[in-house]
């Protein structure tokens, strides 16, 4: 039988992906969180009209862990973190996979600021344990990861880069062709760059500021034009979570999309979450990024089609 090389020559890649994701299990160890793992197949996803769940017979696989650590939060967890698969349908290509790993971590009586300062602290101390210093090589470029990182709004940069408001862009229905195709490309050059405060309408699970009710407290963390992480400071009010999934929900079914359940024990229990935030960051970039890697095929040991 012949050996399958194209999977021997992913040795040293599997082997580094190994090593970052033990740095990052003592990172957060380190810092207290508590590893948790929750159920992979779940009653009902969040409904997110840009987000497609996979069925599994009458349930689904999950696209985040995200309500399942939101209801631990709920029940007295102050910090919790995981690492673990998830799947979205229709996500292919070099920098997606419909089955593809995901860190989450969660911190009660925190806000997204305090998340930008913890994705400052991980990636420096991965870069160290990983390369010794604090910069890395990525698609023939050095980027700097040590503090101050960018901070643009998403106001300043729909004005930087697109020459037009971001409320006019919600209002000509361009804003989210615009992001993907004017302003991401533009983001984490040198430095990796925060984009923060998205309109209220793109706020999906954050809650809105206090002093302006037309911002939601979300940030997007970039590298080279690839988005690393999404975080939020948590919504915790339940009827303005239920009224958001109706909309959503609402939304799917006139597009003739599959219907998706409410999450009910999420939103009963939602009340009793304290101030928190949480974030998002996809694994497998993360070690394209350490890796140097131009495709996520590279750092996985086996894409779909090779099953």
């Amino acid at each position: 039988m012949l050996a399958n090389w194209r999977l021997a020559r992913k040795q040293p890649m599997l082997r580094a992906r190994a090593r970052l994701v033990q740095e990052i299990r003592q990172f957060f160890i380190a810092g207290g969180y508590l590893e948790v793992e929750t159920p992979l197949r779940i009653p009902a996803p969040a409904p997110e009209s840009h987000i497609e769940p996979i069925p599994s017979l009458s349930w689904f696989l999950q696209t985040s862990p995200e309500l399942c650590m939101k209801r631990l939060l709920a029940a007295g967890y102050e910090r919790l973190f995981q690492i673990c698969h998830c799947w979205r349908d229709g996500e292919r290509g070099g920098q997606h996979l419909p089955e593809f790993t995901m860190l989450e971590w969660y911190r009660a009586q925190s806000d997204y600021r305090d998340l930008m300062i913890d994705c400052e602290g991980l990636l420096v101390t991965l870069a160290r344990a990983m390369t010794g210093a604090t910069a890395v090589a990525f698609r023939g470029r050095i980027f700097e990861l040590a503090p101050p990182w960018e901070r643009l709004s998403v106001r300043a940069a729909f004005q930087r880069y697109c020459g037009m408001s971001a409320d006019e862009a919600l209002r000509l229905d361009l804003f989210d062709e615009l992001m993907v195709e004017k302003i991401e490309p533009q983001l984490g050059w040198g430095t990796p760059t925060f984009i923060y405060d998205y309109p209220a309408c793109r706020g999906a699970l954050s809650r809105l500021k206090a002093d302006e009710p037309d911002t939601a407290e979300r940030f997007e963390l970039y590298l080279g034009g690839v988005e690393l992480a999404n975080a939020f400071s948590e919504l915790t009010d339940p009827l303005e979570q239920r009224r958001r999934f109706v909309a959503e929900r609402d939304y799917r079914a006139a597009q003739g999309r599959l219907p998706l359940p409410l999450p009910e024990p999420f939103l009963a229990e939602l009340a009793s979450m304290p101030p928190a935030a949480g974030i998002a960051l996809g694994i497998d970039r993360l070690v394209m990024l350490f890796c140097d890697a131009e495709s996520i095929d590279d750092v996985v040991a086996f894409p779909p089609e090779e099953l």
